[in-house]
């Protein structure tokens, strides 16, 4: 057995210790997880995740462990865009806050499931048409540019989305929660409820997120190894980072076009990776990219923050 072989070993083997922790410990039905609990559990996470680098940088290198650490950071700040969106799901369907916890997990899990295949899918395409990457580079220039310049008018509608009109035409809906049920019966019939739409909602948005996150991460790295681990380490950490940031995840006024900033950033590094490799060495690359990706979601974060704090501040004047 080769390193890289071990190195899977114990990414397989963590995720099944962590999961199981997860659903044995961590997660009670139908309780309410509060900012402390929610605190605790992001830092089990992050801690998992940084552990992970440690036993990547010992295992496989510095190279590979900081492309790892530079594909994680950049899932973990999509995955608090992610967050927005998830909002905006629950509030849309009105689903009851001691639900919350369930429905994510079972959302999660899924987007695990569809994340693990798409990588895998996407890796055995462009190992056969490399091509491709200098289109995933062009589509992330695009996504960037619309991230960057979108607006609050274009705000996710979940009603209104494809996926909920699909299953309105499959699916015999009832527009409650069942009490916690996700599929029941009326009158003899199945119905499906407003939280089995939920999580197939949270499940199909992570695929769309997937779309942009997964090709960014190609862009920092080839390493099968570090597109799943990276990308599974931040989705395992998305539930409980949405209990520690549901409120505050709307002063993240500028996150969206720092997250812009960096998949630009990765899009133009994928379309002249040619005449960047005769230039740069791939270590220097991956601290380059490391450094793009920290500066921009940091400096994001805090400057939405300062314009908040400001904001406010007029704001009191005024009054």
């Amino acid at each position: 057995m080769n390193s890289h072989q071990i190195a899977y070993l114990v990414f397989g083997a963590v995720l099944v210790l962590a999961l199981i922790f997860d659903l044995g410990l961590l997660s009670k039905k139908d309780k309410k997880v509060t900012i402390k609990q929610a605190l605790v559990q992001t830092i089990f996470w992050v801690a998992l995740a940084m552990g992970f680098f440690v036993f990547m940088w010992l295992q496989e290198g510095h190279k590979p462990a900081l492309e790892y650490l530079s594909a994680y950071l950049m899932e973990w700040s999509l995955s608090i865009d992610n967050i927005f969106v998830f909002i905006i799901i629950f509030t849309a369907f009105n689903v009851k806050e001691k639900f919350y916890g369930r429905v994510l997990l079972i959302g999660i899990l899924m987007a695990i499931i569809l994340r693990v295949l798409f990588i895998t899918v996407g890796v055995a395409v462009v190992s056969k048409a490399e091509w491709l990457l200098y289109g995933f580079g062009a589509f992330l220039l695009y996504t960037g540019y619309k991230m960057f310049t979108a607006t609050d008018d274009e705000e996710f509608r979940p009603q209104e989305s494809k996926v909920y009109r699909y299953m309105q035409k499959l699916l015999p809906l009832v527009p409650h929660d069942g009490e916690g049920q996700y599929i029941i019966r009326e009158n003899g019939k199945k119905q499906y409820t407003s939280l089995f739409v939920v999580v197939m909602m949270l499940a199909a948005i992570d695929l769309v997120f997937a779309l942009d996150s997964i090709p960014a991460v190609m862009g920092i790295s080839r390493d099968k190894l570090v597109i799943y681990s990276s990308n599974i380490f931040a989705v395992l950490g998305l539930r409980s980072l949405f209990f520690l940031l549901r409120g505050a995840v709307s002063k993240f006024d500028y996150l969206q076009q720092g997250i812009a900033i960096v998949l630009v950033f990765i899009g133009i590094k994928m379309l002249g990776e040619h005449f960047i490799n005769q230039w740069l060495e791939k270590s220097t690359q991956t601290y380059i990219s490391l450094g793009v990706i920290v500066v921009c979601i940091t400096g994001s974060i805090l400057y939405s923050i300062a314009v908040q704090k400001s904001g406010g501040a007029e704001d009191a004047k005024n009054q």
